[in-house]
C-alpha cells in the first residue's frame, strides 16, 4: 500500500475541511476517524423512534461564518441552510419576550433600537456600557491577552457597566455566546467575539435545513475519495510516532502503524494529550499544556410533541439562576416539509454540570416546564417521543487564561500539526473556528509541499463606528 503524504487524525468538522483541501491540492491523504461515523460534535443521527434526522445537539450559523459557508458551498450544500432574515433572536425573560432584530444603522448602532425597547433596562443601564463600548471598539489581539487572566464579571464592573444589565444581558451572552457563566468566563475571550458582535452589521441567524452534520460529512467523505484519499472508520489511534523533534506517522490499536511526512491532529485537546509520546510534552510547555483545557458539557433534548406549539423558530431564556435550558429551536418550523407537523423541540442545557445528577425523564420534564414560559400550550401538549444526549465536551471552556493556552496550528515538533476549535484561530470554540484551523493546517502542509494555496477567508473586517474608532486606535 502506497504511504499518504499526510494523516489526519479526527473525522470531525476541522478534520474533514483540512483532509479536502489537502487532496483537492494533490496530496494523498488518510483520514482516521475512531467512531463509526463522520462529524465529531456535529454529527448527525436517526432517531429510532420517528426515522427523524437529528443532531448530536442543536446548533446556529451566522452569516458572518465565512469559512463555514464557504466549505458548504464547495460542498455544493449551502443552499440548504435555513436564515432568519433581520431577526436576531427572541429573548424570553419578564415581564415578557424581546425579540432582537438587527436595524440598518452603521455598527454598533444596528441592535441599539431593540435594546431600548426592552423593559428590564433602562436608558441609564444603556448608558453604563458606555465606556466598555469604547474599550471594545480599540480592543487589539494584545489587549485581549492582556484582559484574559480576568474574569468577564470582574471586567465588567471595573469599566461600570450596571448590575442590572449584567445581570439581563451579559450573564445570558456569557452563557449562550461562550458557554461559561460570566463569573469563570475570560475577559478577553468575551470582548474578543463581542468586538464581532457589535462590528459587523447586516448579519443573520441560519439553521441547518436537514441534519447540521449531513451537510458537511457525506459529501465531504465523496470528494476526499474521489481525489484519491481514504477515510477510515472505526480506527483508533493510539500513539504519534517520531523522534524527540519530529512525528512520522501513528500506531493504530490493532497494532500496525501508518506512516506519513505530515499528521494533523484534529482532535480535542483531551483526546490528544494521551497520542503524544511523553518526551515531547516532556520538551514543549504547550504539549504539556493540554491537561489544563476543560470541557463545557451540554445536555442536548429533543422533543417530538402531539401538536404545534409555536411558529418561532429560535428562542433563548435570559439567565437566571434557576435557569436549566438556554437556548431553544422549533425544527419544525426549520426543516422543509416539516410546517405541518407538531413541533419538534431542541434545546441546550449549556455548561450542564448543575444538570448531570438529573435523569432523563427529569431532564425532559424540566425542559416542558421552561419551555412553557414562552409557549404555554407546552402545558397540555403530550410530549409523543423525547430523546436526551449528554455530551461530554461541546467546547472547551473559555476560563480565564484559557485564550493564552491556545496553541498555534504548528508545533515545535516537524511534521505535527494542530486544528480544532480549540487551537489559536482568533474566534471562539466554534464550527467556524474549527474549518478556518482546519484550513490553517492544510495551509502549513501544503506551504511545506511546495503548493501553497490560499484556503482562509479572512476575519471579517469592522464596519461602522467601530471601525473608524478601532481604525483610530491603530494609527
Amino acid at each position: 500500500m502506497t504511504e499518504p503524504d499526510a494523516i489526519v487524525i479526527g473525522g470531525g468538522i476541522a478534520g474533514l475541511a483540512c483532509a479536502l483541501a489537502l487532496g483537492d491540492a494533490g496530496l494523498r491523504v488518510t483520514l482516521l476517524e475512531q467512531s463509526d461515523s463522520l462529524g465529531g460534535r456535529a454529527r448527525s443521527c436517526t432517531a429510532a423512534e420517528t426515522g427523524d434526522r437529528i443532531d448530536l445537539g442543536p446548533h446556529i450559523m451566522l452569516t458572518e461564518y465565512r469559512n463555514m459557508l464557504r466549505l458548504l458551498g464547495q460542498l455544493g450544500t449551502r443552499d440548504r441552510v435555513v436564515w432568519q432574515q433581520q431577526q436576531l433572536l427572541t429573548l424570553v425573560g419578564r415581564p415578557h419576550p424581546v425579540t432582537v432584530r438587527v436595524h440598518r444603522l452603521p455598527a454598533p448602532l444596528h441592535l441599539l433600537p431593540s435594546l431600548l425597547g426592552v423593559p428590564q433596562v433602562s436608558l441609564r443601564d444603556l448608558a453604563s456600557n458606555a465606556r466598555l463600548f469604547w474599550r471594545v471598539a480599540r480592543l487589539g489581539r494584545a489587549d485581549a491577552l492582556r484582559l484574559d487572566d480576568t474574569s468577564a464579571e470582574d471586567c465588567l464592573r471595573a469599566m461600570g457597566v450596571s448590575e442590572r444589565f449584567i445581570e439581563w444581558f451579559w450573564r445570558s451572552a456569557a452563557m449562550t455566546v461562550m458557554n461559561v457563566p460570566l463569573e469563570r468566563c475570560s475577559a478577553g475571550a468575551l470582548l474578543g467575539f463581542f468586538r464581532y458582535l457589535i462590528g459587523t452589521s447586516g448579519f443573520q441567524v441560519g439553521f441547518a435545513g436537514e441534519g447540521l452534520g449531513d451537510l458537511f460529512a457525506p459529501p465531504a467523505l465523496r470528494r476526499i475519495e474521489t481525489v484519491g484519499g481514504s477515510v477510515r472508520l472505526h480506527t483508533r489511534v493510539v500513539r504519534l510516532t517520531g523522534t524527540d523533534r519530529a512525528a512520522c506517522g501513528v500506531r493504530l490499536a490493532d497494532g500496525s502503524e501508518l506512516r506519513a511526512r505530515w499528521c494533523v491532529a484534529a482532535v480535542p485537546p483531551s483526546c490528544l494529550a494521551p497520542l503524544l509520546p511523553e518526551s515531547w510534552a516532556a520538551r514543549h510547555a504547550m504539549i504539556g499544556d493540554l491537561a489544563s483545557f476543560a470541557p463545557s458539557p451540554y445536555i442536548s433534548s429533543y422533543l417530538w410533541f402531539d401538536r404545534k406549539l409555536t411558529r418561532e423558530r429560535f428562542w433563548s431564556k435570559v439567565w437566571s439562576p434557576d435557569t436549566l435550558n438556554y437556548d431553544f429551536y422549533d425544527l419544525s418550523n426549520i426543516r422543509p416539509g416539516w410546517s405541518e407537523r407538531g413541533s419538534v423541540i431542541a434545546s441546550n442545557i449549556i455548561h450542564s454540570q448543575r444538570a448531570e445528577h438529573l435523569s432523563d425523564e427529569q431532564i425532559v420534564a424540566a425542559t416542558v416546564r421552561e419551555l412553557a414560559e414562552f409557549v404555554p400550550e407546552a402545558e397540555q401538549a403530550r410530549v409523543v417521543h423525547a430523546r436526551v444526549h449528554r455530551i461530554p465536551m461541546a467546547i472547551p471552556a473559555p476560563y480565564p487564561g484559557s485564550e493564552q493556552r491556545r496553541p498555534a496550528t504548528t508545533t515545535p515538533i516537524e511534521g505535527l500539526l494542530l486544528a480544532g476549535d480549540w487551537v489559536r484561530t482568533g474566534l471562539p470554540a466554534s464550527m467556524e473556528s474549527a474549518v478556518r484551523a482546519g484550513w490553517l493546517a492544510a495551509e502549513q502542509v501544503l506551504a511545506a509541499a511546495n503548493r501553497p494555496r490560499q484556503l482562509v477567508c479572512p476575519l471579517p473586517p469592522m464596519q461602522g463606528l467601530v471601525r473608524l474608532v478601532g481604525g483610530r486606535a491603530a494609527r
